[in-house]
């Protein structure tokens, strides 16, 4: 059981020790699978009836979810779209860049992006809750 532990921990390091002792060029494309596989599954959900962050959203909530959750959890699905596109945009630049900046990159930059993210999300569903909803 606690094998299933380690094992993210012990792959991500094989991926580390691969990139940084070998030229192993496709290694770099690591960053551009998790984000595109990170954007695909928001884009699909948007055409569904409800989308990933609805799911979630009904899972914290309790099961349902008034008019404004849903629709402010739908136009974060279009949000979170865009800034995975553009973070997969970026990451695939950075493939054909020099190792430095791939890894200023894709192990600094995509992610300080990314709880930038977080944090703002979060301010606005505070303000926007508190403002919209009785």
């Amino acid at each position: 059981m606690k094998l299933r532990f380690i094992l993210p921990f012990f792959l991500t390091l094989c991926v580390i020790l691969l990139f940084h002792y070998t030229q192993f060029f496709a290694v770099k494309f690591y960053p551009v699978i998790a984000n595109f596989t990170a954007f695909v599954v928001f884009f699909v959900s948007s055409f569904s009836e409800e989308t990933v962050i609805q799911k979630f959203a009904k899972m914290l909530e309790g099961g349902t979810l008034d008019d404004f959750t849903r629709n402010y959890t739908r136009r974060l699905t279009y949000v979170w779209c865009v800034f995975c596109f553009l973070n997969l945009s970026i990451s695939i630049a950075t493939v054909f860049m020099a190792e430095k900046w791939w890894a200023l990159y894709n192990g600094f930059i995509s992610y300080l992006a990314l709880g930038t993210m977080f944090a703002v999300e979060y301010i606005v569903r505070v303000v926007l809750r508190k403002k919209y909803q009785k």
